[in-house]
């Protein structure tokens, strides 16, 4: 199994709220939207507080822009 060193935890530009579940789903290889379903489902069940998400939204770096030449 190939792992990348040089991957790195961003906030997604261009999804919902915050970014904070597609920079998760990105770097893991995951589908946004279950990401966002399951963060939903921890949140409401307790499992996720809101305030770890609002600290992951503080600390996670927003995904640099990319441009197209």
């Amino acid at each position: 199994m190939a792992t990348n060193d040089n991957k790195r935890l961003y906030r997604s530009r261009d999804n919902m709220i915050a970014g904070v579940c597609g920079g998760v789903a990105d770097f893991f290889g995951l589908d946004a939207t279950l990401v966002r379903i399951a963060t939903i489902f921890l949140l409401l069940f307790g499992g996720l507080s809101l305030w770890v998400y609002i600290i992951l939204w503080l600390i996670v770096p927003k995904a640099p822009k990319t441009t197209n030449a």
